[in-house]
């Protein structure tokens, strides 16, 4: 990942979505304009490579998002909510959180087999459901040989 992006601005564009988001649900209260999709999943990305070093794979390609230095497939997951949706089984999981206003933190760093086997029967959306709560407990089982190593801090 390159280090001469400029996280502070990343952080500001940030803010001002989420700003924009809370004017829009004021505005129409009987609905959500909650920030999902690409735009969520590639904020996710491009942090993770950030934080531990990632090769990433070009957007959409199935299964993986990144390759670790150590040769390890990688699925990134980014949520503001309480849970996230896996298509297929990882052989590595990062699942990271960002509150409203608050910096991102890893909910999730380990083998992607436990996370597949606690998550929900599969959806109609072809995604298998699994709570943060859920994969919190798992992490706490996760060897720290098991972790991908933490090289920067979350710079957003």
């Amino acid at each position: 990942m390159d280090n001469q992006i400029d996280w502070g601005a990343v952080a500001r564009h940030l803010d001002s979505l989420y700003s924009a988001v809370d004017s829009l649900e004021r505005q129409f209260p009987c609905r959500k304009f909650t920030p999902d999709g690409h735009l969520v999943g590639s904020i996710g990305e491009v942090v993770a490579a950030y934080m531990f070093d990632l090769t990433l794979n070009p957007a959409s390609t199935a299964g993986h998002d990144a390759v670790a230095p150590d040769g390890r497939r990688v699925e990134v997951k980014l949520t503001q909510g309480g849970a996230i949706g896996l298509r297929e089984q990882p052989e590595h999981l990062i699942v990271l959180q960002r509150p409203k206003g608050r910096v991102i933190s890893v909910v999730y760093n380990g083998p992607g087999g436990p996370a597949w086997e606690k998550a929900g029967r599969m959806q109609r959306n072809g995604q298998r459901r699994i709570t943060l709560t859920t994969l919190l407990r798992i992490a706490e089982l996760v060897g720290s040989d098991e972790r991908l190593p933490v090289v920067r801090q979350p710079p957003v």
